[in-house]
């Protein structure tokens, strides 16, 4: 995995951000730590639903479900035939691997996580608590950071590699096809949501169907956690950064993003002040000014990621101490470098792991709106 080019912008401590910022500006980027642009869902049934697989092709009542042979798979480099269905399963870059495991799979070789991971076992918490779940006791972990670990990848002998969720280039993908066929993003590096994710790498592995009701699940567990917080209905929320070392310009995750999407979700709303801004070109963040921090104004929330430090600078800033959220600290802080920052960009495992505390948090930062 390359970190190059994302983790040079504004400030280290900001890195896993910087690192989307940056990704999603360049679409030679194959980094490991994600863009997480997300397509609009109405993409994924499109992109994600193989052209010669049944994703109903469920057999009776009781027994497994099925998926027709050969499966053709579509993405941005072309299609990927899946011959049969693979029982060596590996996967690179970011949360492709949580996905398998979310169904039962675990990959006989997957990158390390490079953010939010506090220990040196590569492994986020809920990619751990899986593997215990699954009984892997000796997983094969590729440190990538420097660059695809292509004879680690062919190590693994795999028969599918799964890279939904990456933003490999087109030589990196053409390299990774002479070791198994490759389930690339679906059109733009590091651009797809959880549930695309969800949708590419099941079909990879021929489990179409088994896919679709893993997003089913994780739909419902999402939407009874979030009827927990009734006072979210409604409120307008986005998700930003702020880079402490330079507060001359301001980044928001558009509804294309994740982190934007996830807020929908969990039943808030975008402000149309900031909605305003973005054009079909934009991409999955919107860059502004400090001089256009007035963008701001409509939100009853912001989320972000940083500490008190940052909200006291933001406070005391002659054009961002204007804007209300702000003022009043109605702010979600997500601490730097832990494993709820990581999970800003969602998978079935992250989801079920950090939903209930990010929830939290949120409720805390509406209490505020009032005050």
């Amino acid at each position: 995995m390359k970190l190059v080019s994302r983790l040079s912008i504004k400030s280290i401590v900001f890195a896993f951000l910087a690192l989307i910022v940056i990704t999603g500006c360049s679409s030679n980027s194959s980094s490991n730590t994600p863009d997480t642009n997300q397509a609009s869902n109405s993409n994924a049934e499109a992109t994600a639903t193989p052209e010669e697989t049944n994703a109903d092709a469920n057999t009776e009542s009781g027994e497994e479900a099925s998926t027709q042979f050969p499966i053709t798979i579509k993405h941005a480099f072309g299609e990927t035939i899946i011959e049969s269905k693979p029982e060596r399963v590996a996967t690179i870059a970011w949360a492709n691997h949580d996905v398998a495991l979310a169904l039962g799979v675990v990959p006989v070789g997957f990158s390390a996580a490079n953010y939010g991971v506090q220990d040196d076992s590569g492994l986020l918490p809920w990619t751990a608590k899986k593997l215990e779940e699954l009984g892997a006791t000796d997983v094969n972990v590729y440190q990538d950071t420097a660059g695809l670990d292509y004879e680690a990848i062919s190590d693994s002998n795999p028969e599918v590699i799964l890279a939904a969720y990456s933003g490999i280039t087109q030589e990196e993908y053409d390299t990774l096809s002479q070791i198994a066929p490759v389930v690339a993003y679906p059109t733009v590096p590091w651009v797809i949501s959880w549930r695309e994710q969800v949708q590419l790498n099941a079909a990879g592995m021929g489990m179409v169907a088994e896919g679709e009701q893993l997003i089913k699940e994780t739909e419902q567990l999402i939407a009874d956690k979030a009827s927990q917080y009734p006072e979210l209905k409604g409120v307008k929320a986005a998700f930003t950064y702020f880079s402490p070392s330079d507060l001359s310009s301001f980044y928001v995750y558009g509804t294309t993003d994740p982190r934007g999407e996830f807020l929908l979700e969990l039943g808030m709303e975008f402000p149309e002040s900031i909605n305003s801004h973005f054009t079909p070109e934009t991409g999955f963040a919107l860059t502004l000014s400090a001089e256009n921090a007035d963008a701001l104004n409509e939100a009853d929330i912001l989320v972000t990621y940083g500490d008190q430090a940052l909200l006291e600078a933001l406070q005391a800033d002659p054009l961002f101490s204007q804007v209300p959220a702000i003022k009043r600290g109605s702010m979600v802080l997500i601490p730097d470098g832990t494993a709820l920052a990581a999970a800003g960009n969602p998978n079935p495992l992250s989801i079920e792991y950090t939903t209930g505390e990010y929830l939290e948090l949120v409720a805390d930062a509406i209490q505020k709106i009032n005050q």
